[in-house]
C-alpha cells in the first residue's frame, strides 16, 4: 500500500511567533493520526520557481490515513489556531507504491 504525505509550503508568514499555538496543536494531531514529521523548516535549495520559505513534510502509512488525519477533529482545531497572515500551500499526496 502506498504511503500518504502532507506537503506544506509557506510562501508568506507575517508573524512566525504566532505559529506556536498551531504548531503545538498540529503536532499532537499528526502524532495521534499516525503521522511522522520528516522535515519541518529545515534547509531548502530551491530551483526554477521554487521558494525557500518554510516547508513541512509529514508521512503516513497510507493515503487514506493522511486524509483521515487532516479531517480529524484534533487537526481541525489546529487549523482554527493558524494565524492570519500565513499563506500556505497544503497538499495531501499519495506516494509511489
Amino acid at each position: 500500500m502506498a504511503k500518504g504525505y502532507w506537503v506544506s509550503v509557506y510562501p508568506a508568514i507575517s508573524d512566525p511567533e504566532r505559529l506556536t499555538a498551531y504548531n503545538k496543536l498540529a503536532g499532537a494531531a499528526v502524532q495521534a493520526g499516525g503521522g511522522r514529521t520528516l522535515s519541518r523548516a529545515g534547509r531548502v535549495v530551491a530551483h526554477e520557481a521554487g521558494i525557500t520559505q518554510r516547508v513541512v513534510l509529514v508521512e503516513f502509512d497510507s493515503f487514506d490515513q493522511a486524509v483521515a488525519a487532516y479531517e480529524s477533529e484534533a487537526y481541525q482545531k489546529a487549523l482554527v489556531a493558524l494565524p492570519d497572515g500565513v499563506e500556505r500551500d497544503f497538499r495531501i499526496i499519495e506516494g509511489v507504491d
